[in-house]
């Protein structure tokens, strides 16, 4: 019996990893997010009504877990208490069942004013950050002088951090970006207005799990972003400022690597990416138009339009192999219906060699270009279809084919938003 699974994005994130999560919070009684910040855009669609997660994780829909925000993400105090606010006049009893880690990095209205001004002086070159001060948060963090969820409880403390940190950014902000510097005292009253907000959540999310866990209770892992952006093994530079493969989660909630059991992919049955950075399989003809619009691949955060390819069989190799993954959950099935042919990238041509495994860094990856194998569409609706029997033959090739190229066998096939539309082949909780 498997006791905890990882859910992690397999591609370059947006893979649908919000409604797996919440379809599968129904088996546990708690749910981790370990990395990230409030870039993630998490999309549930429940009973017709859509719901946009950013920071808060997945299982939060459902009214008997408990949510954690482990130590490897980063905290926007007004994104966090927004995002509750916004679930609770909805309905959804958010503000009680949330559990911050005190030792979750910041991010300040100083690290916002930083990420526009950086991405703005790189012009042409930027590297399609959400500008929400993630990066700089992170930054933070690793140059040790990152301002902590548990800096809130005292402000004299948290005032004097925060007045430190921003000699610095002011001073590169007017001399070095030529931007305008931020107001060091509005900025603290209006983060310590929040605190009473927070603090109260504070929670030692490592200890916590560890005894629930020793206790027999089952807890979901839900990574942000995707793999292809982690800042480690992705695209460099494009990638984002955490590490986002499934190992990550056990730094980023605290808990041994032992304990994480069963690590699911996400996958579209095609590939988007947004921002900039390398895209071997993109598409930019009528078949690349027609997968966005049915798709409707636009960011849940950002709004930005997501580009469209073929899936991609080389990243998603090394995905298996960086994630160690244990099954597939394919998802958007759907959007692939009607179309004549449905292509799939099986490696790379690169410097006149066949590579079966997307390389490291952006540059490398720019040079390659894509081999594939084509398959026959299929002209039937799979559309809400909840029985592998069901699908259509040449759909059934298609996606064993996928399994194949990849090396990972499919747990789960998605075909439609809502929570029953879907296609259990293995219960990773089994």
């Amino acid at each position: 019996m498997t006791q905890n699974v990882v859910v992690v994005g397999a591609q370059w994130g947006d893979e649908g990893k919000g409604k797996i999560v919440d379809w599968l919070t129904e088996s546990v009684q708690g749910v981790v997010r370990f990395n990230g910040g409030h870039n993630a855009g998490h999309t549930l669609v429940i009973n017709g009504k859509k719901t946009i997660l950013r920071l808060i994780p997945s299982g939060i829909m459902h009214p008997h877990v408990i949510c954690y925000i482990g130590n490897g993400a980063v905290v926007s105090p007004e994104a966090l208490v927004k995002e509750i606010d916004e679930l609770e006049s909805n309905g959804v009893d958010a503000d009680s069942r949330i559990r911050v880690s005190g030792h979750c990095p910041l991010i300040l209205p100083y690290h916002v004013a930083l990420d526009h001004a950086r991405e703005s002086a790189l012009g042409d070159k930027k590297i399609g950050t959400t500008g929400r001060g993630i990066g700089p948060a992170y930054e933070d963090k690793v140059a040790r002088r990152a301002i902590h969820v548990d800096d809130l409880l005292d402000p004299k403390v948290f005032a004097e951090k925060v007045e430190r940190n921003c000699e610095l950014v002011n001073f590169l902000l007017k001399n070095f970006y030529h931007s305008e510097p931020v107001d060091v005292n509005k900025m603290i009253d209006q983060v310590l207005a929040l605190a009473p907000r927070i603090v109260g959540k504070i929670c030692d999310v490592s200890h916590t799990l560890n005894t629930e866990m020793s206790a027999g209770k089952k807890f979901l892992f839900e990574g942000a972003q995707g793999t292809m952006l982690d800042i480690d093994h992705g695209t460099y530079p494009f990638v984002t400022s955490s590490n986002t493969v499934a190992g990550s989660a056990s730094p980023g909630a605290g808990i041994g690597p032992q304990k994480l059991n069963y690590i699911l992919g996400i996958t579209k049955a095609y590939c988007t990416r947004v921002g900039s950075g390398p895209f071997p399989t993109e598409l930019f003809d009528e078949v690349g138009k027609t997968l966005a619009k049915k798709g409707n691949e636009f960011g849940a955060v950002t709004g930005r339009p997501r580009r469209c390819g073929w899936f991609d069989g080389a990243a998603l190799r090394r995905s298996v192999e960086w994630n160690g993954l244990s099954g597939l959950a394919v998802m958007k099935l759907d959007v692939l219906d009607g179309l004549e042919t449905v292509r799939l990238g099986v490696g790379y041509e690169y410097k006149g060699k066949k590579l079966e495994v997307m390389p490291v860094g952006a540059e490398a990856v720019e040079q390659c270009k894509p081999i594939y194998e084509d398959f026959p569409g299929w002209k039937e609706s799979t559309f809400g279809c909840t029985s592998w029997d069901k699908l259509p033959e040449n759909a059934q090739k298609y996606l064993k084919r996928l399994s194949e190229v990849a090396g990972c066998p499919i747990a789960v096939v998605s075909t439609g938003p809502e929570r029953e539309q879907t296609i259990l082949l293995h219960d990773p909780f089994a």
